[in-house]
């Protein structure tokens, strides 16, 4: 789309608040105009939205305003239906990476016990013990704690679940996509924990390109979710 605009505004609406470019409602790609009532993520709106006007007239994307994509997912594809949505993150408990431990017993120790701590939240806060095993096996994991963790994902608001659809793929994590969204852990520690085995990996055989770009980009998803989890609240 061309860059119309050279400001973005919050202003107040009847349902809360919306943003204006140059005086003009922001529309989702879908053609709702958005209302918010999270003043914070409103505002938060208008600051990416204001940085992405300033070459006036030339052609931009929705990439560079990450935030409003996922707030755009929210509104106009999961809000209509959540159930889907939280359906389909909820399939990541059914193999959590927290769950499978490495075959080398230095990693697998190193897995354990920052890795544990986390399994043994979610047993506590949501009722939903997991089975844990060594290596890439699948492992049934019990239909009752998948019903609770079902119960957690769904218990989300469509920003919550916008921000966990794309937090717990990133991660391979279920676990800590619900530890991240109850403050259980910051975007930073959820990283660091989603990436042990490359980083273990990496204290032997030295970095690789792609798989430090391939971290970086995780990085950037997790830090995203977490800021829409915090904003929307």
């Amino acid at each position: 789309m061309k860059r119309f605009w050279n400001e973005a505004t919050v202003q107040p609406v009847d349902s809360g608040w919306g943003i204006a470019l140059d005086g003009r409602p922001l529309r989702l790609p879908g053609g709702t105009t958005l209302h918010l009532q999270s003043r914070p993520l409103a505002e938060a709106l208008a600051a990416e939205w204001h940085v992405a006007g300033g070459a006036r007239g030339n052609e931009m994307t929705y990439e560079e305003v990450p935030l409003t994509r996922l707030v755009g997912t929210a509104v106009d594809r999961i809000a209509p239906d959540p159930a889907p949505s939280a359906a389909a993150i909820a399939e990541y408990g059914g193999s959590d990476l927290l769950c499978y431990r490495a075959e080398d017993r230095r990693l697998a120790a190193l897995q354990a016990e920052h890795w544990q701590p986390l399994l043994d939240w979610a047993a506590l806060h949501h009722d939903a013990p997991l089975q844990v095993t060594r290596g890439i096996i699948h492992v049934a994991q019990p239909p009752d704690s998948l019903r609770a963790l079902h119960h957690a994902v769904a218990a989300h608001t469509p920003f919550g679940l916008s921000a966990l659809g794309i937090a717990v793929p990133a991660m391979g994590s279920l676990v800590l996509g619900l530890a991240l969204s109850a403050g259980r852990i910051d975007a930073a520690e959820a990283h660091r924990l989603a990436t042990i085995d490359e980083t273990y990996q990496e204290s032997f055989w030295g970095t690789d390109s792609e798989a430090l770009a391939r971290r970086e980009r995780i990085a950037v998803d997790i830090a995203l979710a977490a800021r829409l989890l915090e904003l929307s609240r």
